[in-house]
């Protein structure tokens, strides 16, 4: 008997490979000398938060135009039916409205200072004794409440010396929608949805990005993510069973390095630090999952034993997109 989802599927994997024809894992980014492409670092910036409100992931804020920005330009230009996918003037227009000012001065509340242990211990057997997985610094809170890395929180706050943040200090920020991680309720669950449960997740490990799809076969969202080991990366069709915020992690060296479970493990408490972040979105594939990271700036890069990393500011949009039982297509 055929598949009835077959041709859905067909249809979904051939939509992902239009939106990122010639935007291979390798690619640095657009043609420099591409007149649509911005030079300026602020407009860029601009079009990197309207990008990211609108559900179509930048990878870090940061005023440059790296393969992430590229790749969202591409995404929402398919998503919205533009005929060049590669012209970035009307996604330029659509930002200058929406995003006027692309910068915020933020001050920091005296109620943040408990999601920080400057003495996290980095060795996976101290951290199992640490009450939470919480974040470094203020400094490193910060960075990831408004989807960028330290890096350039320094370059828009010269002079200010960021490894001394305090209460009531002021930070000028990009004028994104903050990930608060104040507002995650430790250990809430997501109910199947009878239109999110309906919509799909297409992982492609190439391109290092995750499209989301609704019935209609319309790309609705776009994330930056890092795949799972080659040798481990559950190639197929998949479903999503469970969704939960702060999960507690076992820490297993063996697992992550070769697949197969071993005796020695630790049991890591949850937090923004956790290797699986703030949430986790476990699939029937056993033992894999989609989840945050505790090193937003690494995704793209680096890999995981066989699950899918998105940053914590992602990956806490996942339930507003998909529900236990949306299905899950690893390519």
């Amino acid at each position: 008997m055929a598949n009835p989802f077959r041709n859905f599927i067909t249809v979904l994997l051939l939509a992902l490979t239009v939106a990122g024809a010639s935007v291979s894992a390798q690619d640095p980014g657009p043609p420099k000398d591409d007149p649509t492409v911005p030079k300026d670092r602020d407009t860029v910036l601009r079009i990197q938060i309207f990008l990211d409100r609108n559900l179509f992931g930048p990878g870090k804020v940061d005023g440059a135009v790296g393969e992430f920005t590229y790749k969202a330009v591409v995404n929402y230009n398919y998503a919205h039916g533009r005929r060049d996918l590669y012209d970035w003037s009307e996604v330029q227009e659509a930002a200058e409205h929406e995003v006027p000012v692309p910068y915020a001065a933020y001050k920091i509340r005296a109620d943040l200072v408990p999601y920080v242990n400057p003495h996290l211990p980095e060795e996976p057997e101290h951290q199992a004794k640490a009450p939470f997985m919480a974040y470094r610094s203020l400094q490193e809170l910060i960075a990831e409440r408004f989807h960028t890395d330290e890096s350039f929180l320094a370059v828009i706050n010269p002079g200010k010396n960021l490894n001394a943040l305090k209460p009531g200090d002021i930070v000028v920020v990009p004028n994104v929608r903050p990930f608060k991680i104040e507002d995650v309720k430790p250990l809430a669950s997501y109910k199947a949805d009878p239109a999110l449960s309906c919509n799909t997740i297409v992982i492609d490990t190439t391109e290092r990005m995750a499209a989301v799809y609704n019935e209609k076969e319309m790309m609705l969202a776009a994330f930056p993510i890092t795949p799972g080991k080659p040798e481990f990366i559950p190639v197929g069709q998949w479903e999503v069973k469970t969704i939960m915020n702060t999960p507690s992690f076992r820490y297993d060296k063996q697992f992550l390095e070769e697949g197969v479970r071993g005796t020695e493990a630790y049991q890591l408490p949850p937090g923004p630090n956790s290797p699986v972040g703030i949430i986790w979105c476990g699939l029937s594939k056993s033992g894999i999952g989609l989840h945050g990271t505790a090193s937003p700036r690494t995704i793209g890069r680096s890999r995981s034993a066989g699950c899918v990393r998105f940053a914590n500011w992602d990956a806490i949009r996942l339930p507003t997109i998909i529900r236990p039982g949306s299905k899950v297509i690893v390519r």
